[in-house]
């Protein structure tokens, strides 16, 4: 019996540690899942090909920064396809864990090719 309840206990810690790991690695990946829907609305209104790259872009990196992500200007590429954009970002968030550091790489994209 004793040795069950070891084996419960050891169970719980390892449960534990990755609901802990995951509460330190996942805000990114939603923070990045909304700037990527963010990103899609941009490239699907048809007033944004209209507009300056540098406009879409000052657009993208504030939002970025809204929503606590490390994305600066020489991360959004813009390109002009005929009378459409692609919008292109490449940015990287450093996540320390339990003295580990990760960095998660992050590639938000949406328009023609």
């Amino acid at each position: 019996m004793n040795q069950r309840r070891l084996r419960t206990l050891a169970g719980l810690v390892v449960l534990a540690i990755l609901a802990a790991i995951g509460i330190v690695l996942v805000p990114p990946y939603v923070e990045n899942w909304k700037l990527q829907r963010y990103v899609n609305e941009l490239v699907d209104d048809p007033g944004t090909a209209a507009q300056q790259p540098d406009v879409i872009r000052a657009k993208i990196v504030s939002r970025a920064t809204s929503l606590g992500l490390p994305v600066r200007d020489g991360d959004v590429q813009i390109t002009r396809v005929q009378d459409a954009i692609r919008i292109d970002v490449l940015y990287l968030v450093h996540v320390d864990v339990a003295g580990y550091a990760v960095d998660l790489h992050f590639r938000p994209a949406a328009g023609g090719a």
